[in-house]
C-alpha cells in the first residue's frame, strides 16, 4: 500500500507541472473567444481535444501492460 504522503507528494508536483504546461497550451488557435462589452467568453476547444487524445494514449499505454 502507498504511503499516503508519498501519494499527495507525487499529485502536488503532478497539479505543479500541468499548471506549467497549461500556461504555454492554453491558448491555441482554434480556441473560442468572444468578447462583448465587459463580457468574456472562453471555451478551449482545441486544447480540450489536444488533452483528450493524449490522455487517451497515456491510458492505452498503461493498458498495455497491465
Amino acid at each position: 500500500m502507498m504511503d499516503f504522503s508519498k501519494l499527495f507528494l507525487t499529485l502536488g508536483v503532478l497539479f505543479i507541472v500541468i499548471g506549467l504546461v497549461w500556461r504555454f497550451i492554453g491558448k491555441l488557435p482554434g480556441d473560442i473567444l468572444v468578447k462583448k462589452g465587459n463580457v468574456t467568453f472562453y471555451f478551449p476547444i482545441v486544447t480540450s481535444i489536444l488533452i483528450s487524445i493524449v490522455l487517451s494514449l497515456i491510458l492505452y499505454v498503461i493498458g498495455r501492460f497491465k
